[in-house]
């Protein structure tokens, strides 16, 4: 227990740990049977296939959970309680990035870089303004949201304003998802 308490990097232990338990937990068949059956479970199974609409591991499910559910319910109303969801699973990300994860990682990045030079490169105003945009465009898009997420974490972006940008990118793509789905049938 000692030598978890003075372990500096807690944190990329814990993201590794979860990157393994999810790919174990995608191969349990009784797992999978829960993410089948989110469509039973009406709006408050929207509001989890939002959360796994954002998940690397969880696109493809969400995105037919979403698609599945749309067949019964308001488009409009399933975009904006599965942007709920979608956004809380996001801020946990946004949150351990912007405040952990950065922490840990910046004396591997300090030793690795000198002198800087990547830093000095993204803090010009040329790039400045891109982790912000290109994670909008990330959340806003069917693509895993990890990535936009993290870009939007290492800009240091205020909490609200996150929450707010996630929850309109999100919601909005998730409608556009069900309404294409309407105009392209198999």
């Amino acid at each position: 227990m000692q030598y978890w308490r003075s372990w500096k990097y807690k944190n990329l232990t814990f993201l590794l740990i979860s990157f393994i338990f999810a790919f174990f937990l995608g191969k349990l068949e009784l797992f999978h049977q829960f993410l089948l059956n989110l469509g039973a479970l009406g709006y408050v199974g929207s509001f989890f296939a939002g959360m796994l609409f954002v998940s690397t591991f969880g696109v493809a499910t969400g995105i037919i959970s979403l698609l599945v559910l749309a067949e019964k319910l308001n488009p409009i109303l399933l975009g904006v309680i599965g942007g709920t969801g979608a956004v809380s699973a996001d801020f946990l990300l946004f949150k351990f990035v912007k405040d952990r994860l950065i922490d840990e990682v910046k004396p591997i990045y300090e030793q690795l870089d000198h002198n800087h030079h990547l830093k000095k490169l993204l803090h010009t105003k040329h790039f400045r303004w891109l982790f912000p945009v290109f994670g909008a465009i990330i959340i806003a898009s069917p693509l895993p949201d990890e990535l936009g997420v993290s870009l939007m974490g290492i800009a240091k972006m205020k909490n609200r304003t996150f929450l707010l940008l996630s929850f309109f990118l999100n919601s909005s793509g998730i409608i556009l998802v069900i309404l294409a789905s309407r105009f392209i049938k198999p």
